[in-house]
């Protein structure tokens, strides 16, 4: 397509090539340039990126103009397309080392309480040791942002995957319970920092358009890697014994770090720029009083969000139990719906980038909520698969939900500060989730408390279909 455009001497043409559009022709000033389509008349491609013209406060300017040849630059692209990254292109530089992190975290999982009643701690002091892991994560989510930030992200994720290989050792060595306690919350600390590097990093580098699917395949990865790492810890201690899960850790966090030394990271096109003269970025307390209503709104809802998520993870085996299955069944049904979770997280994601967020944290939390509340109804092993199963549909339908939302409402400038202060309210919610059941069952019945943590999933979905935007921007 090419437009001439005639005034007095000058003549321009404006073409449509396939790298955008080129200005050939004469022109004296840049007032001769013909106007750029109002912002309601600018069409958006379907890979996320926009038409020129549409991208003057990411880059340098709306045609690269030159001073010295008064704004026109013939037979050159006057304006490109925003180069953005794809998802597979970050495959080694984050989704493997996001894996590798998964299948340590859940080699040791199991391990931690089991080696805290080694060294001679009570059953109550090993459950303290591993909601310690929760409390490092808590600890660690402020700090991370601000990390991120200074350092970048990737430098981010080596001192993490460092502290980690760190409180691992700490593991290995450890005298008592208080010296492994502490090197728990030491790993919590760092796998707070290594999530959050992961998340702004894929936030900068992903167009809106796929995002979505870039953060539920991120979620997915972890996911896979939590469901194998058990499988894989247990092969090594048939040989190591209780070291042998330290150990897996430690090897995969070595390869995390081998991966992110040697695979170059994609450049990041869009990466909002610090203007000249801003100083230090803003502090954690200031952004956090800035995007306030952000916060006390949707940050509730990804509170509550993750409150029914990990409800969950304590309902299923605690109702198996209930109604008299083995502990062999009740361990293959929770496998079960884990894979449930798997195959569900990239067609979580499409429907994110097609439908918008709202059309799937809603039905995921009405899923979760409907089938914590019949869980209490089961008294048998099929009744019971099929409501597990339920349950990893309706969590698997909602993979990378809360990161997507999150992402959607940072800002450009102090992103991973912002990230840092979301992820608090998921963490808080993730760590209230189990003392929500516990405290209800010791009040009441356990029946009675997984209901109670349905009714918290409908909250959330009630409260997510309200202040999460129609088509997710």
């Amino acid at each position: 397509m090419a437009l001439t455009l005639r005034g007095g001497t000058d003549r321009i043409g404006l073409r449509r090539g396939p790298g955008g559009y080129n200005i050939h022709g004469r022109c004296r000033t840049p007032a001769d340039l013909p106007a750029p389509p109002s912002r309601a008349g600018r069409p958006e491609r379907e890979d996320g990126t926009t038409h020129p013209g549409q991208n003057e406060r990411h880059g340098p300017g709306r045609a690269g103009r030159r001073p010295e040849d008064g704004g026109c630059r013939s037979a050159e692209p006057a304006l490109t397309p925003r180069q953005q990254t794809g998802i597979w292109s970050i495959g080694p530089s984050v989704y493997l080392p996001s894996l590798l992190f998964g299948i340590g975290q859940g080699a040791i999982a199991p391990v931690i309480p089991l080696s805290a009643r080694e060294l001679g701690g009570s059953v109550a002091a090993a459950g303290l040791v591993v909601a310690l892991l929760g409390v490092g994560k808590i600890a660690g989510d402020l700090p991370a942002g601000l990390l991120a930030v200074r350092l970048g992200e990737r430098r981010a994720m080596l001192l993490a995957l460092g502290v980690v290989l760190a409180g691992l050792a700490a593991c290995l060595a450890a005298p008592s319970v208080p010296v492994l306690a502490a090197a728990v919350v030491l790993i919590g600390i760092a796998s707070s920092v290594f999530g959050l590097a992961r998340h702004a990093y894929v936030t900068e580098a992903i167009p809106f358009a796929l995002r979505g699917r870039a953060l539920s395949t991120l979620g997915g990865t972890q996911r896979i890697g939590l469901f194998a790492g058990p499988f894989l810890g247990a092969a090594v201690m048939s040989r190591l014994g209780l070291a042998g899960a330290y150990w897996v850790h430690v090897v995969v966090a070595v390869a995390a770090v081998v991966v992110l030394l040697v695979v170059p990271e994609p450049p990041v096109a869009g990466r909002a720029a610090v203007p000249a003269g801003a100083g230090r970025p803003d502090g954690t307390a200031r952004i956090i009083r800035r995007h306030l209503p952000v916060l006390r709104t949707l940050g509730v809802g990804a509170l509550l969000v993750g409150a029914a998520r990990a409800a969950r993870q304590v309902a299923i085996p605690l109702w198996g139990e209930h109604i008299g299955l083995d502990p062999a069944t009740v361990s293959l049904l929770f496998g079960l719906s884990g894979a449930m979770e798997m195959l569900m997280f990239y067609p979580a994601g499409y429907a994110m980038d097609r439908l918008g967020r709202r059309w799937v944290v809603v039905p995921s939390m009405l899923l979760l909520g409907l089938s914590l509340v019949l869980l209490p109804l089961t008294g048998g092993v099929g009744a019971y698969t099929a409501v597990a199963l339920l349950m990893g549909l309706g969590n698997g339908l909602g993979s990378g939900i809360i990161m997507t939302i999150g992402s959607d409402v940072s800002p450009d400038v102090s992103r991973a500060t912002f990230l840092g202060a979301w992820r608090l309210f998921a963490d808080l919610g993730i760590g209230a989730g189990p003392v929500l059941v516990s405290v209800v069952t010791a009040m009441a019945t356990l029946g009675a408390a997984i209901a109670t943590a349905g009714a918290v999933a409908f909250v959330a979905a009630v409260l997510m279909g309200r202040w999460v935007p129609r088509h997710g921007g």
